[in-house]
């Protein structure tokens, strides 16, 4: 077996700053993502636990802490003496990290779905992990990726939008978005991350971007449009104008 990998890099270059995903079927008849990384190819299956484990028999690591919880619920009645080692915040971690690679790749694929569902899942551990850590130290282990969750979480929301030319709707999900993020950093006591957030930094300008290149409606276009007949003395052109204006307000469209 040939196990050198350079045909394969080469076939393939990596574009420093950039998201370079792909997906396809693989042998086993499941879909695949692949990301290329500057050191070479990262492959994980497209639905269920990226590295395609099963930790215990379980669908993830989450499912067996999961059902650790449900067990320790039955014996005690209650969540009361319950809370994750180290180790299990430990493999928590780690298995978050291969759903954010995944959805990264999935919303370079424009696979608006499957991002929300990978978001949503990793957003699930990490309140199950806030809920249930021995310390705030551990807590913060996973926490700290909850704004490159929102981020993403909200730029394929957005970005979902302004494929159908949403563009109310996108707006209305970015500023939902920072919305999210103040309110994370707030009830975590980092204000001064208020400021000095690159996420937040990204919606914000994403934000203006989106609502400058909002489409005119049809009366703003008129209103432009009688601006300019005006400008260039065109009054017979702007009387036209002005009467369709008039037509839309009593029409109250």
């Amino acid at each position: 077996m040939n196990y050198d990998l350079t045909k394969l890099l080469q076939s393939w270059p990596y574009q420093p700053g950039q998201v370079s995903a792909r997906r396809f079927k693989g042998r086993d008849g499941h879909q695949k993502i692949q990301l290329r990384v500057d050191l070479g190819v990262l492959q994980m299956n497209a639905e269920g636990r990226p590295d395609g484990k099963r930790p215990m028999g379980h669908e993830s690591w989450f499912h067996v802490v999961q059902t650790r919880l449900s067990e320790h619920r039955t014996r005690k009645g209650g969540d009361s003496g319950y809370s994750l080692t180290l180790e299990e915040c430990g493999r928590l971690q780690m298995e978050c990290i291969q759903y954010h690679h995944r959805y990264i790749c999935l919303l370079q694929l424009e696979d608006f779905v499957a991002v929300e569902r990978d978001c949503e899942r990793n957003l699930e551990v990490f309140e199950f992990v806030a809920q249930h850590a021995a310390t705030e130290e551990m807590a913060w282990s996973l926490l700290q990726f909850v704004p490159q969750l929102l981020l993403l979480r909200t730029r394929a929301r957005g970005t979902a939008a302004l494929k159908e030319k949403d563009h109310e709707e996108a707006v209305a999900v970015i500023e939902d978005g920072i919305a999210e993020l103040e309110r994370f950093y707030t009830e975590n006591e980092r204000p001064e991350m208020l400021d000095s957030s690159p996420e937040l930094s990204s919606l914000r300008e994403w934000l203006g971007q989106v609502r400058i290149r909002r489409p005119l409606s049809e009366v703003e276009q008129l209103e432009r449009d009688l601006a300019d007949a005006i400008r260039h003395e065109d009054y017979e052109r702007a009387a036209r104008v002005r009467d369709q204006i008039r037509k839309h307000q009593e029409s109250g469209s």
